[in-house]
């Protein structure tokens, strides 16, 4: 079935976010599929803001594995710790990046990406997955985006099968 997504005219961030996440919520509600559902969950965020990349990296052994996503070619796998992701994997904690170059470790898998924000999905105390948002501008992102994306996550991780 396809979807239309309502998006409120020169709405601000909140008014944003308050729009989408019932949305994105009513397309995962009765889905069952996990891909599925975080294919939704990136078309939406990038036809609501339209950063540079937005997209999921699952846990996979004993490294982050490349997962639905929207935007450029990016990296495949990324190890615990490293980067923003693998970072954000291990301390089990969301990092908004106003600077991407003065991230230590920072992993370059597009050079036009400048700020980034990466939560984690946990599920019963695991990271699952991590939800990666670049921008191609600097300090794009902040605790606005901050709030509603871990919410997002956590719906996201309440799904989680």
């Amino acid at each position: 079935m396809a979807e239309e997504l309502f998006l409120p005219d020169n709405g601000s961030k909140v008014e944003i976010y308050e729009s989408i996440l019932p949305q994105i919520k009513g397309l995962t509600s009765i889905e069952t599929d996990l891909i599925a559902n975080l294919s939704n969950t990136c078309a939406v965020l990038k036809e609501a803001f339209h950063h540079l990349w937005i997209g999921f990296y699952l846990v996979k052994n004993d490294e982050l594995v490349l997962g639905p996503f929207q935007g450029p070619i990016a990296c495949t796998r990324i190890k615990k710790g490293k980067g923003v992701c693998g970072t954000t994997w291990a301390e089990a904690k969301t990092y908004v990046v106003e600077d991407v170059e003065a991230f230590p470790g920072h992993i370059a898998c597009s050079s036009a990406s400048k700020s980034e924000i990466v939560a984690p999905v946990i599920v019963n105390g695991e990271v699952v997955a991590v939800l990666d948002i670049d921008s191609d501008q600097l300090s794009t992102f902040d605790t606005t985006d901050q709030k509603y994306i871990e919410e997002l996550c956590n719906y996201l991780a309440s799904k989680w099968s």
